[in-house]
């Protein structure tokens, strides 16, 4: 008898842990750092993703491992984005640091992290899950493209998940994966792992930008070429 509802245990150990993750997900605002029920476990998805996170204080949490990168690995400059996909402030830095990637090659390096605003943005966490598990097939980077670029289109809606299946598809994903990936431990794990970083440097809002691990203003985002004036000091290896 024992044996037989052994299963049936482990079962409701799993969802009384995706319990107390969600409610840790769905605040907006903590502690500067949260326990970490995924302690010591590294989540490793296929595709475009970098090996090793940033240097930084080894007090802070790393965040997911691996990050996801945009750029050389020795690039001068690392610019690392806590982004929300329906907060409005990150669809509208989205296409200027798309031209900063552009106009500063292989000096800049992008690094996004899951910062989803919840319950204030009822979308945000299913987003970002959307996003994690298009990472599994090595197309995270797509899939943020999409979200942002189409970000208008979704954010009002009732219901985004057959957009965002929608948007899936249109990338070539296997949807059988994608849809267990989703809601899969592996990918609850890694928007954990983010917030937890998030939490532990203090940040409660989105966009927030550090250039090499320093935060730039939210004021300097704000201006016309406050970032790249903000990339071309860390350049010239002042404080941004």
């Amino acid at each position: 008898m024992t044996k037989r509802f052994l299963p049936f245990a482990i079962i409701a150990v799993v969802l009384l842990l995706a319990l107390l993750l969600g409610g840790m997900l769905m605040r907006s605002r903590g502690p500067s750092q949260i326990e970490n029920p995924f302690a010591g476990q590294v989540v490793l998805p296929s595709g475009n993703l970098a090996s090793t996170p940033e240097a930084s204080d080894p007090k802070t949490p790393p965040g997911a491992i691996p990050p996801h990168v945009r750029g050389e690995a020795n690039a001068q400059v690392t610019l690392e984005e806590f982004g929300d996909f329906q907060c409005p402030p990150c669809g509208a830095l989205y296409p200027e640091l798309k031209k900063l990637e552009s106009e500063f090659g292989s000096q800049l390096r992008v690094i996004f992290r899951e910062r989803p605003l919840m319950p204030m943005h009822k979308h945000a966490l299913l987003a970002a899950s959307f996003a994690e598990a298009a990472g599994f097939q090595g197309k995270f980077w797509e899939m943020h493209d999409k979200l942002y670029e189409n970000q208008a289109t979704w954010i009002e809606l009732d219901d985004a998940r057959p957009k965002f299946t929608e948007y899936a598809r249109s990338l070539g994903l296997d949807m059988d994966r994608l849809t267990r990936d989703i809601d899969g431990p592996a990918v609850e794990a890694r928007i954990f792992l983010d917030g937890n970083r998030a939490h532990a440097l203090g940040i409660d809002g989105t966009p927030t930008v550090l250039l090499n691990n320093r935060e730039v203003p939210f004021d300097t985002l704000k201006e016309p070429n406050g970032l790249r004036g903000a990339i071309n000091a860390a350049l010239s290896g002042k404080a941004p």
